[in-house]
């Protein structure tokens, strides 16, 4: 008797730590672009992970397909990433299933994302993510923004980090409906080569990817022309006040 109730005090002493939560992500990607323009959605992201503030990995894609009529991309964790991946596939393929000749469209597949990424934050377990998701269904163009938090809405064009204070500036001069798919990735182009020079995190290796209703095409990695002869990135503290 006496010793199985130490054996249960021990036990009790012994237990391990308490549930634990992510304080704060570890490899992460920073912006995604998206815009809308006259017979889909175009998409661009660099590839960069980094660990920390070291530029780790220059080879992570971050834009993907879901099922038949979507796109998605990310900034922040790349795991975490991962693992809204794993949910989409196993939505996709019970949907699948049920092979009525129907299939999951964009705006049913960002709901189930707002809905994922709220439960997760009402847990006090985000998944570390800002989601785009674009894509057309009976000639109807779809393109979104969640946040880690739930926080959900849909826009003609949309930036995720450092793109949302400055790509999207650009976006809103030079956008317009009527934009052909040259324009659109010139726009984007545009505006990943400011982020390119402004943002640590960036890596000169892009991939910009379309969604018609033919289908999902996503680039092969490419390099954009920079120059950094500008006067400002010559003596960048020229004019700041200060001791440094």
């Amino acid at each position: 008797m006496g010793s199985s109730s130490e054996t249960k005090q021990n036990s009790l002493l012994s237990s391990g730590p308490g549930i634990q939560r992510t304080q704060y992500p570890y490899v992460t990607g920073s912006s995604v672009v998206a815009l809308k323009y006259k017979d889909g959605i175009l998409m661009a992201a660099d590839m960069g992970g980094s660990y920390g503030s070291t530029l780790r990995y220059k080879s992570v894609e971050r834009i993907k397909p879901v099922g038949k009529h979507s796109l998605i991309g990310a900034s922040g964790e790349i795991s975490d990433f991962q693992e809204i991946m794993r949910y989409l596939d196993e939505q996709v393929l019970n949907d699948n299933m049920w092979d009525d000749g129907n299939s999951l469209g964009p705006k049913e597949i960002h709901s189930y994302l707002t809905r994922v990424m709220y439960n997760r934050r009402n847990k006090f377990d985000p998944l570390w993510n800002t989601l785009l998701l674009g894509g057309v269904k009976k000639g109807q163009k779809f393109l979104g923004m969640v946040t880690m938090i739930g926080v959900n809405f849909e826009e003609n064009h949309v930036a995720t980090g450092f793109g949302n204070h400055m790509a999207q500036p650009i976006l809103r001069s030079e956008w317009h409906e009527n934009l052909t798919f040259e324009e659109g990735v010139t726009l984007l182009e545009k505006c990943m080569r400011v982020l390119l020079y402004r943002d640590r995190s960036a890596v000169n290796k892009f991939q910009i990817a379309k969604i018609t209703e033919e289908g999902v095409t996503i680039s092969q990695p490419y390099a954009l022309k920079t120059f950094w002869g500008f006067k400002a990135f010559e003596n960048p503290t020229a004019g700041a006040d200060g001791s440094w």
